[in-house]
């Protein structure tokens, strides 16, 4: 096995979960498509039983994350980022109180508000942007959930300052790291519980697996999460989690460049007279640039724009696109394009206007050409 060992992220997504180094081996980790495993006696953690249990082909990926989030412990592997987000609502105790951003990614509001519904727990919506409000709505609570970056406003908490004033108050915290990737954040180092990840987007990164990830530095808070998962069966396939950590070599990569266009792109837009807003964190005109200067090492790959002519000129300029993809999600190596009110789901604190651009790694030029035009033919004739 190599002994080389490099503190930089674009290293280390290449060179993490490999298999080891000896002469004949695969360069990469096998997928074991099989569903049981030989052996008898007595299950014990360390014996492989069950592929529910855990399987080969997992763990690569499960390691490679936990290190790139600066766990000592692997991560956890789920069917989808929505698999991992429910996970980590269950360590909430029944009839518990839960503290969340309003705008949230939609899933994951929505689900709180089902389990609040069925009174599974008691919740409570914040705007982490207002610490102070936040903070006090933490007393007496068993869980902080928080994006930071937030999906779609791409607002920027004080992640370190909430995440201390929670411990204060006895709560986990997890931290949907999807936007950011560990590669431009690490919540693990300033004291966050749980890390979630959707890893369908930017970790995979081709927009042709779904799959979800957890990551926690605490032995036995992952033991709960593990046990929890086998019981529950909220498992990825072996051949989603084999193309995910492929996705992942290639992260820093595609990250890179898309988080460059997306910067060119929204100081271009900022002087647009058809667009209203331009929200993305690296434009110094941003209410939230000095955060993520703070907090991030870079500001990503996501643009939501606000446009001239209400929700009927978002949905024409997004028909309009011939280059950028209309469709959900982001994070790939396409550009994607979606007013995200086309939701019903879709917190009311998001503007109906509002469009979310994922910049994927696409010539810049073309990326604006086909906005321009876009732009132009969404025009009321």
């Amino acid at each position: 096995m190599s002994t080389f060992s490099s503190s930089k992220s674009a290293t280390r997504v290449v060179s993490l979960g490999r298999p080891p180094r000896v002469d004949g081996a695969a360069v990469n980790p096998p997928i074991a498509m099989s569903s049981t495993f030989v052996g008898s006696g007595y299950v014990t953690a360390e014996n492989r039983v069950y592929a529910r249990f855990s399987n080969a082909a997992w763990e690569p990926l499960e390691d490679a994350i936990g290190q790139l989030e600066g766990s000592p412990t692997a991560g956890l592997a789920y069917a989808s980022g929505l698999a991992a987000v429910s996970a980590v609502f269950d360590l909430v105790p029944g009839g518990g109180v839960l503290v969340i951003p309003t705008a949230s990614y939609n899933g994951t509001i929505a689900l709180a508000r089902a389990l609040s519904a069925d009174g599974k727990l008691q919740l409570r919506e914040v705007d982490p942007i207002d610490t102070e409000a936040t903070i006090a709505a933490m007393d007496g609570a068993d869980l902080f959930w928080i994006e930071s970056p937030s999906n779609p406003l791409l607002e920027i908490a004080e992640l370190p300052t909430l995440i201390a004033a929670a411990h204060d108050r006895g709560l986990l915290v997890a931290v949907d790291n999807t936007f950011s990737t560990p590669l431009r954040q690490q919540p693990l180092r300033v004291g966050a519980d749980v890390v979630v990840h959707s890893a369908t987007k930017f970790i995979a990164g081709h927009s042709d697996v779904i799959l979800g990830l957890t990551v926690t530095k605490d032995p036995e808070l992952r033991k709960t999460l593990h046990a929890r998962r086998s019981l529950r069966g909220g498992i990825p396939g072996q051949f989603e989690a084999w193309l995910t950590l492929r996705g992942l070599r290639t992260l820093a990569l595609r990250l890179d460049r898309s988080e460059e266009s997306a910067g060119i792109l929204a100081r271009r837009l900022l002087d647009h007279k058809d667009i209203a807003r331009v929200r993305y964190p690296g434009l110094p005109s941003d209410p939230n640039h000095q955060r993520a200067k703070d907090q991030l090492s870079g500001f990503g790959a996501i643009i939501s724009i606000e446009l001239e002519g209400g929700p009927q000129r978002a949905d024409r300029f997004v028909e309009a696109l011939e280059l950028i993809v209309p469709a959900t999600s982001l994070g790939g190596v396409e550009s994607l394009a979606e007013r995200r009110r086309r939701h019903p789901s879709e917190p009311d604190r998001v503007p109906e206007s509002l469009v979310r651009l994922s910049i994927g790694i696409e010539d810049v030029d073309d990326v604006w050409e086909d906005i321009t035009q876009a732009l132009e033919a969404s025009q009321a004739r």
